[in-house]
């Protein structure tokens, strides 16, 4: 059986869903779909990213912490794509425990290279 993996960005959670990012929620499920449909092993991933400058931003200026914040916002885009009847297989959040410890795990190896690499 073939394989295929979908994504959509990871949508900056500085701000609740827009038709920009419902137009490409659309584009990746009607993909989803039709690989499914031929009978692809499909995963179809989608979800939040939860850091940097503008989030933290726009927490300060609703006045709440940066996780409650992201927390709401990514719940937004959660609840709207699941009423949509977007078909992704997984949901994340860059602050997931395990995508923290999986990109700390990269970085770490990256660093090691670097290391190997420049002689130290």
């Amino acid at each position: 059986m073939e394989r295929i993996y979908i994504t959509t960005p990871l949508y900056y959670a500085n701000a609740e869903p827009h038709l920009g990012s419902a137009y490409t929620m659309v584009i990746t499920d009607t993909l989803a779909r039709y690989y499914r449909a031929l009978g692809y092993e499909t995963f179809y991933l989608t979800g939040t990213d939860e850091h940097g400058d503008k989030i933290a931003q726009a927490a300060a200026d609703a006045k709440v912490p940066p996780k409650e914040f992201t927390d709401r916002v990514s719940a937004a885009f959660r609840r709207i794509w699941d009423d949509c009847d977007i078909t992704y297989d997984h949901f994340i959040r860059t602050t997931d425990t395990h995508h923290v410890q999986f990109v700390q795990e990269i970085l770490s190896r990256v660093n090691e290279s670097a290391d190997i690499y420049f002689g130290k």
